[in-house]
């Protein structure tokens, strides 16, 4: 759970993976981040970033995509906060026959998700952390993943930034939390 002063902080974390304010849209101030870098070349940063074509315009820059075609999930274990990056197999070949450069990433080389065979794994971060994913309404807030051409050394105020300056974007991307730890410090408002 949040606290007041918690929301002044600077953001915990890296360019990877944080938590920190924008200001936030999401309840209780502070929102989860996950960086995905144009530099990395990982087969699953790669079909994420095919899949963020997908997503549908909101605000200015922001973009919402379907639960059903790039999704997260939280997990917390300890001191810990893991937050999972997931799509199902047949949005990337659906993405994949339209972008053949990209056939040499195939989701069959990625690891299958591990509650449900249909979804693959693309990305995971960690991060040491006191914060709990709030749940509002019966949903968890979502990851803002944060599309970005800064290097791999870029903290997290660099991408505000670029945010801010049109040359970042940000996916807003249904989350859950795994059910066996939804029992265990889960802040609702």
């Amino acid at each position: 759970m949040t606290k007041d002063d918690d929301i002044q902080q600077a953001p915990e974390g890296s360019a990877e993976l944080w938590i920190g304010a924008v200001p936030s849209p999401g309840p209780g101030g502070r929102d989860v981040f996950l960086g995905l870098g144009w530099h990395a070349d990982e087969p699953g940063a790669r079909l994420a970033r095919l899949l963020l074509d997908r997503g549908h315009e909101g605000e200015e820059g922001v973009f919402y995509l379907l639960p059903e075609d790039l999704a997260a999930r939280y997990e917390r274990t300890g001191d810990r906060l893991a937050v999972t990056l997931l799509a199902r197999r047949d949005v990337l070949a659906h993405s994949l026959r339209a972008r053949p450069e990209e056939e040499r990433v195939l989701p069959g080389a990625l690891p299958s998700d591990p509650l449900d065979a249909d979804r693959v794994v693309l990305l995971r971060r960690e991060l040491t952390t006191g914060f709990v994913p709030v749940e509002q309404g019966g949903e968890f807030q979502p990851v803002l993943l944060v599309d970005h051409g800064a290097g791999p050394g870029a903290g997290p105020e660099e991408l505000i930034a670029l945010f801010e300056e049109g040359e970042a974007g940000i996916a807003v991307l249904n989350a859950e939390l795994l059910p066996d730890r939804a029992r265990h410090g889960v802040s609702r408002t």
